[in-house]
């Protein structure tokens, strides 16, 4: 079996920090030919009101969707993803809005707009929207060190909140431990505790002084998650619900207790096992992951949650600009700030857990919204598919900021 932390530690950028961006042959200039052999069916559903409650988008031009529709369906053919949910959103442009594939390989069921996904990392940007919430309110400050709330942390007087939600912290990512790693394997369902979590990191020395580089790790959000709770007196879980996704009307979102996953929802796909196999992860529990990745969604909440995020709706306007402020992750027109990521303009966050993929971003520039959702974390090339399509899509409908940003290849001859 390929290590757990390797995808574990790639729920964000990680991956194209390291340079191992693959591109997909999917969309050269001439935005990808029509899928050849066998057929995925694309499903469109009805344009809906905008986030905000202005009126419905009308849909992206038939040309520009039949793009679109080839694209997908060549990415979908090669990764070998059962099933994705593709929404985009452009003032202008238009809308789309596409299931394809399959919730269910058993039973053949098709993907649906309206299914539950869990969201991996982007439970990130919640947590960080909440911690930077009582910035506002002058009970933390973003440059008080970890040490103040938390006690044992390794370089805790030195480390500060801003490092932690910033990824710049030095701290061991407990998802690459070998006993945590062993742990879950062992039992995907069982709960973790989030003091255990950072006993596997906090075994391990620091990886570099606080705030010398980027390096992704999920034990600083288990951190940040530990002073919210300390800070409000309540569990996290009530926090976020409470004071983030009530104020941004996101009624479809929740931060589960245990390996609850309401309905509908697709069946989730990993090769993240004991065997190495491809096997259902569907009723996993999430707890591993706790305030770095265990929240669900479904994709007009995430919608929504886009346009929240980047444009800090929660938030003052001093504190949304020092969550923009970003650090390089490795390559040109990208970088990670505060619990959030501007990757060639997309603001947003991607994650990635056994079973699911997801990819919500937000373009100011164009005011255009893209969330993908996929029942597969599986890799393809060493690459995650969310990826990929975010790649296809964006070549074709914003060509101008393309995720994750470098050039397209050619379609592969059919």
């Amino acid at each position: 079996m390929r290590p757990t932390y390797i995808r574990l530690r790639r729920a964000c950028v990680a991956t194209a920090a390291a340079g191992l961006l693959i591109a997909p042959a999917v969309a050269g200039s001439a935005y990808g030919a029509p899928a050849q052999g066998r057929s995925v069916p694309a499903v469109p559903a009805a344009p809906s009101p905008t986030p905000d409650g202005d009126t419905e988008f009308p849909q992206l031009t038939p040309a520009v969707a039949a793009r679109l529709d080839a694209a997908i369906r060549r990415v979908l053919r090669e990764t070998g993803v059962p099933g994705v949910t593709v929404g985009l959103w452009a003032p202008g442009k238009g809308s789309y809005v596409r299931n394809f594939g399959v919730a269910n390989k058993a039973t053949g069921a098709p993907m649906q707009t309206d299914f539950q996904i869990r969201i991996g990392s982007e439970t990130k940007t919640f947590t960080v929207t909440a911690l930077l919430q009582l910035v506002d309110q002058g009970k933390i400050g973003l440059d008080d060190p970890i040490g103040k709330y938390i006690s044992g942390v390794p370089n805790g007087d030195r480390i500060t909140l801003r490092q932690l939600a910033g990824m710049r912290s030095g701290l061991f990512n407990y998802t690459e431990d070998e006993g945590f790693i062993k742990a879950f394997e062992a039992d995907p369902k069982k709960p973790f505790t989030p003091q255990q979590l950072l006993g596997y990191s906090f075994t391990h020395p620091v990886q570099f002084a606080p705030g010398e580089k980027w390096e992704y790790s999920n034990t600083n959000l288990i951190l940040l998650g530990l002073v919210i709770e300390k800070i409000t007196g309540r569990p996290l879980r009530e926090v976020i619900e409470r004071n983030v996704l009530e104020p941004a009307g996101l009624r479809h979102t929740l931060f589960p207790v245990g390996a609850e996953f309401p309905a509908p929802h697709a069946q989730g796909y990993t090769d993240q096992s004991a065997s190495g196999r491809i096997v259902n992860a569907t009723d996993w529990d999430p707890s591993w992951a706790w305030a770095a990745g265990a929240i669900i969604s479904d994709q007009q909440d995430l919608r929504s949650w886009a346009r929240t995020l980047a444009t800090g709706t929660l938030l003052t306007p001093a504190t949304q600009a020092e969550r923009l402020k970003t650090t390089s992750i490795g390559i040109p027109g990208a970088g990670y700030g505060l619990g959030i990521f501007n990757i060639q303009g997309w603001i947003g966050h991607n994650g990635s857990l056994p079973g699911y993929e997801t990819l919500t971003v937000y373009l100011p520039e164009d005011r255009a919204t893209m969330v993908v959702l996929l029942n597969t974390d599986v890799e393809y090339r060493g690459q995650e598919p969310s990826t990929l399509f975010g790649e296809a899509i964006t070549s074709i409908v914003t060509p101008d900021h393309v995720y994750p940003g470098h050039k397209p290849t050619a379609p592969k001859p059919s």
